[in-house]
């Protein structure tokens, strides 16, 4: 069991004990200078290393040449992504690419989880240029060998379609529920700590696993600042409320939102998967109740004095969130015929402009509205956001051979695998779906996983929702289990893991390493879910 032990021993229930959050923060190696010559030298020797491996393995190893063939299948392609504009469009072929393309990905990886433990002032500092590096690990090779018009239309295509959404809505959600605090002597006993994971499980289905990660986590963590032992009240939060709380409802989690857009009634989830989701959920709280019972005592029961009575501040800003669950519910339910051309056939459509542009002005709003003793009172800084920030855009941009290889199905690198979900006479194997969509989706986005089985499933059926949902609903429900479930396997599994864990250490928590993260969601969520698949699928 990993515990934390960033707090010095002692009689923890001493009102002295209850330290702020910026003073029990365990301070970092900055006794070594920025410019600190072998510091920078050995940090950047592994960057150095792995890029020429990368640049020597994509052409002595074979790569494909997806440009050559672009502009003659582009239409076929065309109607494997969702649309396109004939012999205009450019899409990145994934049967054509070799395994090697991944090596940027990995090495993304590799630096999120090796950095911090290697060169831990070096990261803190340079997180970002590493994500840049990565990015330009991938951009590179594929401008010299598959083209510049198909490696810039696949660029173009993340940043718009997929990385711009995305980092604006976690922004918005972020800003306002920073803005929300919940003041008075909050006191972490394993019954309180218990009703927030219940609570978070709750709301994660209705307001999304974002939402109710960054309403809940700082008063969550608040309550606890005066106990010892924390990693694992914040580890249960990434497993309950960052994921599997919201399985339920389209709104909860981006890959159930993609089915809800391919035709999956809204209340599907709700009635198919609720008893696994329950399951999931009452044995992780028993788990987690057990653990915090035993280390509680183990600390000698520290309590906080009630000096102040427990209260709201900013709660307006729950109207903000609101609103922010309403824009993203019309972005799907708005058919918009209008769109803005961005470049060929990647268009922003006037619905997702509403969306986005909405979410900015709320994020605006909570910045105007919300008193400056709110958010200080909540330790707010724009620095989580941040972070997250230059690191997903690292993940998103060397993830595009990845998920066009996944994309290319039984024609792709990873043929072997997708084989693996349907029987010799066609039939799908329920186990395999659940687990496949879980593994990839904890290390790959979950919404493209999730759509990358759904049509594997689907085959050519003429309406694949209908299909799906009436035909074969185990395997739909599979499928939206491993994707959600599976997203608190790591920190990059799902957007709030990683936001969560940045606030957690922020507040002075010291968060298992991203191998030490691995280690937790094995022990525990693995022997869970092979339970759930011999019983459900």
């Amino acid at each position: 069991m990993v515990t934390d032990k960033s707090r010095p021993a002692g009689p923890a229930n001493l009102p002295s004990a209850r330290l702020p959050a910026a003073s029990a923060a365990a301070p970092p190696a900055r006794q070594v200078p920025a410019s600190s010559v072998p510091d920078r030298f050995f940090s950047l020797a592994p960057l150095a290393l792995l890029a020429l491996a990368t640049l020597l393995a994509m052409y002595l190893f074979p790569v494909g040449s997806a440009l050559a063939d672009a502009a003659g299948h582009s239409a076929d392609l065309a109607a494997d992504h969702g649309g396109g504009h004939g012999a205009d469009s450019l899409h990145l072929d994934g049967a054509s690419l070799a395994i090697w393309w991944v090596i940027p990905f990995v090495g993304m990886l590799l630096s999120i989880a090796l950095f911090p433990l290697i060169a831990p002032h070096f990261w803190e500092h340079n997180f970002g240029k590493v994500a840049l590096f990565w990015a330009a690990a991938f951009f590179v090779p594929a401008v010299a060998l598959l083209g510049g018009a198909l490696s810039f239309y696949s660029l173009v295509h993340t940043v718009v379609a997929e990385y711009i959404p995305f980092i604006i809505l976690l922004l918005a959600l972020f800003a306002i529920a920073g803005g929300i605090r919940v003041k008075g002597s909050l006191s972490g006993t394993p019954a309180m700590n218990l009703a927030f994971l219940v609570i978070g499980s709750v709301l994660a289905s209705v307001m999304g696993t974002t939402g109710a990660s960054m309403l809940l986590i700082r008063p969550y963590i608040a309550a606890s600042a005066h106990r010892r032992y924390r990693v694992h009240t914040i580890v249960f939060f990434i497993f309950l409320v960052s994921n599997i709380g919201g399985s339920l409802t389209p709104l909860g989690d981006p890959p159930l939102f993609l089915g809800f857009l391919k035709g999956v009634t809204f209340f599907w989830t709700t009635t198919h998967i609720w008893v696994q989701t329950v399951c999931m959920e009452i044995a992780l709280l028993a788990i987690h109740y057990v653990v915090d019972s035993y280390l509680y005592k183990k600390e000698g029961s520290p309590t906080v004095p009630a000096t102040e009575k427990i209260g709201l501040e900013g709660s307006i800003n729950f109207l903000l969130l609101a609103a922010v669950v309403g824009l993203v519910l019309l972005s799907g339910l708005w058919h918009s015929q209008g769109q803005l051309v961005v470049w060929k056939d990647i268009t922003y459509l006037f619905s997702d402009i509403t969306r986005d542009a909405g979410l900015l002005i709320l994020t605006f709003l909570t910045v105007f509205i919300t008193p400056k003793a709110t958010r200080e009172g909540n330790n707010f800084t724009w620095g989580p956001i941040k972070e997250v920030a230059k690191i997903f855009f690292g993940i998103f941009i060397t993830m595009i051979p990845a998920i066009a290889i996944l994309r290319a199905g039984v024609e792709g690198e990873l043929a072997s695998l997708i084989s693996l979900v349907s029987t010799a006479t066609g039939d799908p194997v329920n186990m395999a779906y659940f687990f496949l969509t879980g593994a990839l989706s904890s290390f790959l986005d979950n919404a493209p996983t999730y759509l990358v089985f759904f049509n594997t499933a689907a085959g050519s059926a003429t309406d694949a929702a209908a299909f799906m949902m009436n035909q074969i609903p185990q395997t739909l429900a599979a499928i939206s289990c491993g994707a959600v479930f599976m997203g608190a396997n790591s920190y990059i599994g799902n957007a709030p893991n990683f936001l969560v864990r940045s606030i957690a250490e922020e507040r002075g928590v010291k968060m298992p390493s991203f191998f030490g993260y691995l280690l937790w969601s094995v022990g525990i969520l693995g022997p869970l879910f092979i339970v759930l698949a011999f019983v459900f699928f």
